[in-house]
Protein backbone atom coordinates (compact mmCIF):
# COMPACT_ATOMS: atom_id res chain seq x y z
CA UNK A 1 0.00 0.00 0.00
CA UNK A 2 1.47 3.24 -1.34
CA UNK A 3 -0.38 6.56 0.49
CA UNK A 4 0.22 9.51 -1.77
CA UNK A 5 0.07 13.45 -0.41
CA UNK A 6 -1.02 15.41 -3.41
CA UNK A 7 0.89 18.19 -4.71
CA UNK A 8 0.88 21.21 -6.55
CA UNK A 9 -0.23 20.61 -10.24
CA UNK A 10 -1.17 16.73 -10.01
CA UNK A 11 -3.84 15.59 -11.48
CA UNK A 12 -5.96 12.04 -10.70
CA UNK A 13 -4.22 10.84 -14.45
CA UNK A 14 -0.82 12.17 -13.27
CA UNK A 15 -1.37 10.03 -9.53
CA UNK A 16 -2.60 6.86 -11.43
CA UNK A 17 0.38 7.03 -14.19
CA UNK A 18 2.83 7.55 -11.26
CA UNK A 19 1.66 4.29 -9.52
CA UNK A 20 1.00 2.20 -12.42
CA UNK A 21 -2.85 1.86 -12.02
CA UNK A 22 -6.14 3.21 -13.30
CA UNK A 23 -7.68 6.23 -12.40
CA UNK A 24 -10.73 4.03 -12.67
CA UNK A 25 -9.47 1.83 -9.33
CA UNK A 26 -8.32 4.76 -8.04
CA UNK A 27 -11.43 6.84 -8.03
CA UNK A 28 -13.49 3.05 -6.81
CA UNK A 29 -11.24 2.26 -3.74
CA UNK A 30 -10.98 5.69 -2.43
CA UNK A 31 -14.79 6.49 -3.46
CA UNK A 32 -13.31 10.02 -4.71
CA UNK A 33 -16.51 12.52 -4.99
CA UNK A 34 -14.03 15.00 -6.26
CA UNK A 35 -11.17 13.12 -8.68
CA UNK A 36 -10.95 16.05 -10.74
CA UNK A 37 -10.39 18.99 -7.95
CA UNK A 38 -7.75 17.37 -5.86
CA UNK A 39 -6.29 19.45 -2.82
CA UNK A 40 -2.87 19.76 -1.88
CA UNK A 41 -2.35 17.82 1.07
CA UNK A 42 -5.41 15.34 0.52
CA UNK A 43 -4.14 11.69 0.79
CA UNK A 44 -4.89 9.31 -1.77
CA UNK A 45 -4.56 4.96 -1.14
CA UNK A 46 -3.16 3.11 -3.67
CA UNK A 47 -3.49 -0.81 -2.60
CA UNK A 48 -1.67 -3.00 -4.93
CA UNK A 49 -4.00 -7.12 -4.77
CA UNK A 50 -1.62 -9.83 -4.84
CA UNK A 51 -4.71 -11.62 -6.60
CA UNK A 52 -7.72 -10.37 -9.28
CA UNK A 53 -10.44 -11.84 -11.21
CA UNK A 54 -11.71 -10.58 -14.52
CA UNK A 55 -15.38 -11.09 -14.73
CA UNK A 56 -16.71 -13.45 -17.30
CA UNK A 57 -20.62 -13.80 -18.58
CA UNK A 58 -23.02 -15.88 -15.90
CA UNK A 59 -20.28 -15.02 -13.10
CA UNK A 60 -22.08 -14.46 -10.03
CA UNK A 61 -20.60 -13.47 -6.90
CA UNK A 62 -21.18 -16.81 -5.18
CA UNK A 63 -19.43 -18.33 -8.05
CA UNK A 64 -16.66 -16.28 -8.55
CA UNK A 65 -16.34 -16.64 -4.35
CA UNK A 66 -16.53 -20.33 -4.68
CA UNK A 67 -14.23 -20.35 -7.66
CA UNK A 68 -11.33 -18.65 -5.36
CA UNK A 69 -11.98 -20.53 -2.19
CA UNK A 70 -13.24 -18.01 -0.51
CA UNK A 71 -16.71 -16.39 1.13
CA UNK A 72 -18.48 -13.84 -0.56
CA UNK A 73 -18.28 -11.45 2.18
CA UNK A 74 -14.51 -11.71 1.93
CA UNK A 75 -15.12 -10.77 -1.69
CA UNK A 76 -17.26 -7.59 -0.74
CA UNK A 77 -14.68 -6.71 2.04
CA UNK A 78 -12.39 -6.56 -1.15
CA UNK A 79 -14.52 -4.93 -3.55
CA UNK A 80 -17.38 -2.76 -1.76
CA UNK A 81 -17.93 -0.68 -4.61
CA UNK A 82 -20.07 -3.93 -5.77
CA UNK A 83 -22.75 -2.88 -3.20
CA UNK A 84 -22.95 -0.01 -5.24
CA UNK A 85 -24.17 -1.34 -8.28
CA UNK A 86 -26.97 -4.17 -8.87
CA UNK A 87 -24.59 -5.53 -11.48
CA UNK A 88 -21.16 -6.90 -11.84
CA UNK A 89 -20.24 -6.54 -15.46
CA UNK A 90 -17.89 -8.93 -17.48
CA UNK A 91 -14.48 -7.95 -18.12
CA UNK A 92 -14.89 -5.99 -14.60
CA UNK A 93 -11.70 -6.69 -12.50
CA UNK A 94 -12.74 -7.85 -8.87
CA UNK A 95 -9.72 -8.21 -6.24
CA UNK A 96 -9.41 -11.83 -5.24
CA UNK A 97 -7.22 -11.44 -2.09
CA UNK A 98 -4.30 -9.02 -0.73
CA UNK A 99 -0.94 -9.91 1.14
CA UNK A 100 -1.53 -9.59 4.55
CA UNK A 101 0.84 -8.92 7.38
CA UNK A 102 -1.14 -9.69 10.52
CA UNK A 103 -4.26 -9.79 12.33
CA UNK A 104 -6.55 -6.88 13.44
CA UNK A 105 -10.33 -6.83 14.99
CA UNK A 106 -12.14 -4.59 15.05
CA UNK A 107 -15.05 -2.65 16.45
CA UNK A 108 -17.88 -0.60 15.54
CA UNK A 109 -20.12 1.79 16.52
CA UNK A 110 -23.76 2.39 15.74
CA UNK A 111 -27.25 3.78 16.16
CA UNK A 112 -29.99 2.21 15.18
CA UNK A 113 -30.84 5.18 12.53
CA UNK A 114 -28.12 4.04 10.65
CA UNK A 115 -28.83 3.98 7.08
CA UNK A 116 -28.85 0.04 6.55
CA UNK A 117 -27.07 0.35 3.23
CA UNK A 118 -24.36 2.19 4.82
CA UNK A 119 -24.53 -0.91 7.51
CA UNK A 120 -24.25 -3.68 4.59
CA UNK A 121 -21.41 -2.11 3.28
CA UNK A 122 -19.47 -1.67 6.75
CA UNK A 123 -20.23 -4.98 8.14
CA UNK A 124 -17.45 -7.24 6.04
CA UNK A 125 -14.98 -5.28 8.08
CA UNK A 126 -16.39 -5.46 11.63
CA UNK A 127 -15.33 -8.30 14.02
CA UNK A 128 -17.85 -6.60 16.93
CA UNK A 129 -20.92 -4.39 16.27
CA UNK A 130 -21.91 -2.24 19.44
CA UNK A 131 -25.05 -0.82 19.36
CA UNK A 132 -25.50 2.64 20.80
CA UNK A 133 -29.30 3.00 21.83
CA UNK A 134 -29.84 1.56 25.18
CA UNK A 135 -30.27 3.95 28.55
CA UNK A 136 -30.70 3.18 32.12
CA UNK A 137 -33.54 4.41 33.72
CA UNK A 138 -33.91 5.80 37.20
CA UNK A 139 -35.05 3.13 38.18
CA UNK A 140 -33.00 0.52 36.16
CA UNK A 141 -35.57 -0.26 33.46
CA UNK A 142 -33.35 -0.37 30.24
CA UNK A 143 -34.63 1.82 27.64
CA UNK A 144 -34.03 1.61 23.83
CA UNK A 145 -33.78 -0.61 21.32
CA UNK A 146 -37.08 -0.45 19.33
CA UNK A 147 -35.00 -0.89 15.58
CA UNK A 148 -32.40 -3.32 16.55
CA UNK A 149 -33.85 -6.75 15.83
CA UNK A 150 -32.39 -6.37 11.94
CA UNK A 151 -29.20 -4.68 12.69
CA UNK A 152 -28.39 -7.81 15.16
CA UNK A 153 -29.30 -10.17 11.91
CA UNK A 154 -27.25 -8.43 9.40
CA UNK A 155 -24.52 -8.46 11.80
CA UNK A 156 -24.57 -12.36 12.70
CA UNK A 157 -25.14 -13.03 9.14
CA UNK A 158 -22.36 -11.29 8.31
CA UNK A 159 -19.99 -12.89 10.58
CA UNK A 160 -20.01 -9.49 13.15
CA UNK A 161 -20.85 -10.28 17.08
CA UNK A 162 -23.42 -7.85 17.90
CA UNK A 163 -23.07 -6.00 21.51
CA UNK A 164 -25.34 -4.40 23.72
CA UNK A 165 -23.87 -0.88 24.73
CA UNK A 166 -24.99 0.18 27.91
CA UNK A 167 -24.81 3.90 28.98
CA UNK A 168 -26.33 5.96 31.39
CA UNK A 169 -26.84 9.37 29.58
CA UNK A 170 -29.36 12.36 29.63
CA UNK A 171 -31.84 13.24 26.90
CA UNK A 172 -29.31 16.00 26.37
CA UNK A 173 -26.43 13.45 25.40
CA UNK A 174 -24.65 13.57 28.86
CA UNK A 175 -23.55 11.52 31.12
CA UNK A 176 -26.13 11.44 34.12
CA UNK A 177 -24.01 11.86 37.25
CA UNK A 178 -26.73 11.28 39.34
CA UNK A 179 -27.34 7.98 38.56
CA UNK A 180 -24.08 6.37 37.78
CA UNK A 181 -23.17 7.31 41.06
CA UNK A 182 -26.50 5.56 42.18
CA UNK A 183 -25.28 2.51 40.15
CA UNK A 184 -22.26 1.84 41.27
CA UNK A 185 -23.59 2.16 45.41
CA UNK A 186 -26.82 0.57 45.09
CA UNK A 187 -26.66 -3.65 44.72
CA UNK A 188 -30.55 -3.34 44.20
CA UNK A 189 -30.46 -1.04 41.58
CA UNK A 190 -27.58 -2.74 39.91
CA UNK A 191 -29.76 -6.37 40.10
CA UNK A 192 -32.46 -4.61 38.10
CA UNK A 193 -30.50 -3.17 35.80
CA UNK A 194 -28.66 -6.50 34.88
CA UNK A 195 -32.18 -8.70 35.16
CA UNK A 196 -33.18 -6.21 32.44
CA UNK A 197 -30.35 -6.47 30.35
CA UNK A 198 -30.04 -9.83 30.61
CA UNK A 199 -33.32 -10.43 29.03
CA UNK A 200 -32.90 -8.34 26.20
CA UNK A 201 -29.44 -10.45 25.36
CA UNK A 202 -31.69 -13.41 25.77
CA UNK A 203 -34.49 -11.57 23.85
CA UNK A 204 -32.92 -9.96 20.53
CA UNK A 205 -29.74 -12.32 20.11
CA UNK A 206 -26.98 -10.15 21.60
CA UNK A 207 -24.03 -11.78 22.42
CA UNK A 208 -22.87 -9.39 25.05
CA UNK A 209 -22.77 -6.15 27.24
CA UNK A 210 -20.61 -3.13 26.56
CA UNK A 211 -20.88 -1.18 30.48
CA UNK A 212 -20.28 2.51 30.21
CA UNK A 213 -17.62 3.66 32.69
CA UNK A 214 -16.77 7.00 31.25
CA UNK A 215 -17.24 8.76 34.73
CA UNK A 216 -14.57 6.01 35.86
CA UNK A 217 -11.91 7.69 38.13
CA UNK A 218 -9.44 6.44 40.65
CA UNK A 219 -11.54 7.07 43.42
CA UNK A 220 -14.61 5.45 42.38
CA UNK A 221 -12.51 2.44 40.29
CA UNK A 222 -12.89 -0.10 42.83
CA UNK A 223 -17.02 0.54 42.85
CA UNK A 224 -16.77 0.54 39.17
CA UNK A 225 -14.86 -2.87 39.42
CA UNK A 226 -17.36 -4.95 41.52
CA UNK A 227 -20.59 -3.34 39.36
CA UNK A 228 -18.86 -5.04 36.92
CA UNK A 229 -17.84 -8.23 38.03
CA UNK A 230 -21.66 -8.09 39.54
CA UNK A 231 -22.63 -7.72 35.92
CA UNK A 232 -20.32 -10.63 34.48
CA UNK A 233 -21.18 -13.56 37.01
CA UNK A 234 -24.71 -12.93 36.69
CA UNK A 235 -24.43 -13.29 32.26
CA UNK A 236 -21.29 -14.87 31.36
CA UNK A 237 -22.59 -18.42 33.20
CA UNK A 238 -25.11 -18.04 29.64
CA UNK A 239 -22.23 -17.62 27.20
CA UNK A 240 -22.59 -13.70 27.00
CA UNK A 241 -19.45 -11.53 27.21
CA UNK A 242 -19.15 -8.00 29.67
CA UNK A 243 -16.77 -5.19 27.88
CA UNK A 244 -15.86 -1.97 29.62
CA UNK A 245 -16.01 1.45 27.53
CA UNK A 246 -13.52 4.17 29.73
CA UNK A 247 -12.70 7.44 28.15
CA UNK A 248 -8.96 7.36 29.52
CA UNK A 249 -8.97 11.22 30.23
CA UNK A 250 -5.97 12.71 28.71
CA UNK A 251 -4.62 15.80 29.19
CA UNK A 252 -1.44 17.44 28.13
CA UNK A 253 -0.19 20.17 30.40
CA UNK A 254 3.26 22.18 29.67
CA UNK A 255 4.26 19.25 26.70
CA UNK A 256 3.07 16.28 29.18
CA UNK A 257 0.71 13.59 28.60
CA UNK A 258 -1.05 12.05 32.24
CA UNK A 259 -3.68 9.93 32.23
CA UNK A 260 -6.70 8.75 35.04
CA UNK A 261 -4.45 6.53 37.01
CA UNK A 262 -6.45 3.43 36.59
CA UNK A 263 -6.17 -0.04 37.52
CA UNK A 264 -6.77 -1.39 33.81
CA UNK A 265 -5.03 -5.14 34.94
CA UNK A 266 -7.46 -5.26 37.63
CA UNK A 267 -10.39 -3.89 35.60
CA UNK A 268 -9.40 -6.27 32.91
CA UNK A 269 -10.08 -9.23 35.15
CA UNK A 270 -13.70 -8.99 34.76
CA UNK A 271 -13.78 -7.80 31.93
CA UNK A 272 -13.41 -9.64 28.11
CA UNK A 273 -11.69 -6.20 26.83
CA UNK A 274 -11.85 -2.87 27.64
CA UNK A 275 -12.47 -0.19 24.97
CA UNK A 276 -10.91 3.04 25.51
CA UNK A 277 -13.07 5.57 23.84
CA UNK A 278 -13.78 9.29 23.94
CA UNK A 279 -17.64 9.94 23.37
CA UNK A 280 -17.62 12.51 20.76
CA UNK A 281 -20.73 14.25 19.91
CA UNK A 282 -21.71 17.16 17.85
CA UNK A 283 -20.31 20.25 19.78
CA UNK A 284 -17.54 19.80 21.79
CA UNK A 285 -16.24 23.02 24.02
CA UNK A 286 -12.77 24.57 24.15
CA UNK A 287 -10.03 25.84 21.37
CA UNK A 288 -9.16 24.63 17.91
CA UNK A 289 -6.98 21.37 18.16
CA UNK A 290 -6.51 17.61 16.97
CA UNK A 291 -9.83 15.46 17.24
CA UNK A 292 -7.18 12.76 17.79
CA UNK A 293 -3.68 12.05 18.65
CA UNK A 294 -1.31 8.95 17.94
CA UNK A 295 1.02 10.48 20.19
CA UNK A 296 -1.51 10.73 23.04
CA UNK A 297 -2.39 6.75 22.19
CA UNK A 298 1.59 5.63 22.41
CA UNK A 299 2.08 7.14 25.21
CA UNK A 300 -1.36 5.76 26.94
CA UNK A 301 0.41 2.36 25.34
CA UNK A 302 3.89 3.06 26.92
CA UNK A 303 2.32 3.98 30.60
CA UNK A 304 -0.05 1.70 31.00
CA UNK A 305 0.96 -1.83 28.81
CA UNK A 306 3.64 -3.03 31.55
CA UNK A 307 0.60 -3.87 34.18
CA UNK A 308 -1.82 -5.63 32.03
CA UNK A 309 -2.72 -7.87 29.01
CA UNK A 310 -2.30 -5.94 25.67
CA UNK A 311 -5.30 -8.18 24.28
CA UNK A 312 -7.37 -6.94 26.62
CA UNK A 313 -7.47 -3.22 25.14
CA UNK A 314 -9.04 -1.54 22.39
CA UNK A 315 -8.14 1.46 21.37
CA UNK A 316 -11.14 3.87 20.06
CA UNK A 317 -10.56 6.93 17.21
CA UNK A 318 -13.21 9.27 16.11
CA UNK A 319 -14.22 8.98 12.87
CA UNK A 320 -15.10 12.76 11.86
CA UNK A 321 -13.68 16.24 12.34
CA UNK A 322 -14.81 19.09 14.03
CA UNK A 323 -14.83 22.43 12.60
CA UNK A 324 -14.85 26.22 14.39
CA UNK A 325 -15.17 29.57 13.59
CA UNK A 326 -12.23 32.59 13.69
CA UNK A 327 -11.32 34.11 15.44
CA UNK A 328 -11.67 31.69 18.84
CA UNK A 329 -13.40 33.18 21.91
CA UNK A 330 -13.00 31.11 24.96
CA UNK A 331 -15.77 30.79 26.90
CA UNK A 332 -17.99 31.47 23.24
CA UNK A 333 -17.03 29.22 20.60
CA UNK A 334 -17.84 26.09 20.19
CA UNK A 335 -16.63 23.21 17.91
CA UNK A 336 -19.57 21.65 15.52
CA UNK A 337 -18.88 17.88 13.94
CA UNK A 338 -18.60 17.70 10.33
CA UNK A 339 -18.46 14.19 8.63
CA UNK A 340 -14.69 13.46 6.78
CA UNK A 341 -17.03 13.78 3.28
CA UNK A 342 -18.66 16.85 3.79
CA UNK A 343 -15.09 17.66 5.28
CA UNK A 344 -13.64 17.21 1.92
CA UNK A 345 -16.60 18.57 0.16
CA UNK A 346 -15.95 22.12 2.30
CA UNK A 347 -12.63 22.00 1.73
CA UNK A 348 -12.77 21.68 -1.80
CA UNK A 349 -15.32 24.77 -2.16
CA UNK A 350 -12.58 26.51 0.26
CA UNK A 351 -9.72 26.01 -2.13
CA UNK A 352 -7.74 24.99 0.82
CA UNK A 353 -4.22 23.10 0.91
CA UNK A 354 -4.33 20.54 3.52
CA UNK A 355 -2.31 21.00 6.53
CA UNK A 356 -0.73 18.01 8.81
CA UNK A 357 -0.03 17.88 12.35
CA UNK A 358 3.21 15.38 12.73
CA UNK A 359 2.77 15.01 16.57
CA UNK A 360 -0.81 14.38 16.87
CA UNK A 361 -0.64 12.56 12.95
CA UNK A 362 -4.16 14.39 12.01
CA UNK A 363 -4.35 16.78 9.09
CA UNK A 364 -6.25 20.53 9.46
CA UNK A 365 -7.15 23.39 7.21
CA UNK A 366 -7.81 26.79 7.80
CA UNK A 367 -9.89 28.66 5.44
CA UNK A 368 -9.26 32.40 3.54
CA UNK A 369 -12.66 33.54 2.24
CA UNK A 370 -10.85 35.10 -0.79
CA UNK A 371 -10.69 32.00 -2.33
CA UNK A 372 -14.09 30.83 -1.11
CA UNK A 373 -17.12 30.91 -3.60
CA UNK A 374 -19.43 34.03 -2.43
CA UNK A 375 -21.85 31.95 -0.38
CA UNK A 376 -20.21 29.58 1.51
CA UNK A 377 -19.79 31.35 5.01
CA UNK A 378 -22.37 34.00 5.60
CA UNK A 379 -20.65 35.27 8.95
CA UNK A 380 -17.68 36.28 6.54
CA UNK A 381 -15.35 34.51 9.05
CA UNK A 382 -12.65 31.93 8.48
CA UNK A 383 -12.94 28.40 9.80
CA UNK A 384 -10.17 25.83 11.28
CA UNK A 385 -11.06 22.57 10.77
CA UNK A 386 -9.45 19.44 12.41
CA UNK A 387 -10.09 16.28 11.36
CA UNK A 388 -8.32 12.45 10.39
CA UNK A 389 -6.93 10.74 7.22
CA UNK A 390 -5.96 7.43 5.87
CA UNK A 391 -2.29 8.55 7.51
CA UNK A 392 -3.98 8.89 10.94
CA UNK A 393 -5.26 5.45 10.38
CA UNK A 394 -2.18 3.76 9.08
CA UNK A 395 -0.32 5.35 11.67
CA UNK A 396 -2.72 4.20 14.36
CA UNK A 397 -2.77 0.83 13.14
CA UNK A 398 1.12 0.84 13.04
CA UNK A 399 1.71 1.62 16.40
CA UNK A 400 -1.57 -0.84 17.76
CA UNK A 401 0.49 -3.89 15.96
CA UNK A 402 3.96 -2.77 17.26
CA UNK A 403 2.53 -2.99 20.88
CA UNK A 404 0.78 -6.64 20.25
CA UNK A 405 -2.52 -4.46 20.84
CA UNK A 406 -4.14 -4.63 17.21
CA UNK A 407 -7.45 -3.86 18.29
CA UNK A 408 -9.97 -0.50 16.82
CA UNK A 409 -12.73 0.96 18.06
CA UNK A 410 -14.03 3.29 15.64
CA UNK A 411 -16.48 5.75 16.76
CA UNK A 412 -18.92 5.59 14.64
CA UNK A 413 -19.72 3.74 11.47
CA UNK A 414 -22.76 6.20 10.65
CA UNK A 415 -20.92 7.22 7.62
CA UNK A 416 -19.11 4.92 5.50
CA UNK A 417 -15.28 6.12 5.02
CA UNK A 418 -14.05 4.31 2.55
CA UNK A 419 -10.20 5.10 2.88
CA UNK A 420 -10.22 3.56 6.16
CA UNK A 421 -11.33 -0.17 5.48
CA UNK A 422 -9.23 0.34 2.80
CA UNK A 423 -6.12 1.11 4.65
CA UNK A 424 -7.13 -1.95 7.29
CA UNK A 425 -8.25 -4.48 4.74
CA UNK A 426 -5.16 -4.00 2.20
CA UNK A 427 -2.25 -4.85 4.95
CA UNK A 428 -4.08 -6.93 7.71
CA UNK A 429 -6.58 -10.05 8.00
CA UNK A 430 -9.67 -8.93 10.18
CA UNK A 431 -10.78 -11.02 12.50
CA UNK A 432 -13.83 -13.01 11.93
CA UNK A 433 -14.97 -15.19 15.18
CA UNK A 434 -18.42 -16.19 14.08
CA UNK A 435 -18.86 -17.82 10.21
CA UNK A 436 -19.67 -15.68 7.41
CA UNK A 437 -21.33 -16.21 4.44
Amino acid sequence: MDLYIVQAGDTIEKIADRFGTSVEKIILDNELQNPNKLLIGQVIVIVYPSKTYIVKEGDTLSSIAASNNITVNELLRNNPFVLSSDYIYPGEELTIAYDRSARVSTYGYTGTFINRETLRKTLPFLTYLSVFDYYIGQNGEVIGGNNDRDIIEMAIQHGVIPLLHLATITIQGEVDEELTFRMINDEELQDRIIENTLNILREKGYYGVVISSQMISSDNQELFYNYAKRFSDAIEPEGYITLLAIDPKPNISNGQITFEPLDYSHLSEVAYSILLIRYTWGIIDGPPSPVFSVKVVDTFLDTFLPSVDPAKLSIGMPLLGYIWELPYIPGLSDGNSITIENVLNLAVEYNVVIQFDEESQTPFFISNNTNANADNDSSGNDIIVWFVNPITFNSLLNLLVEKDTPSLVVWSIMSYLATLWLVINSQYEIIKLLPEF
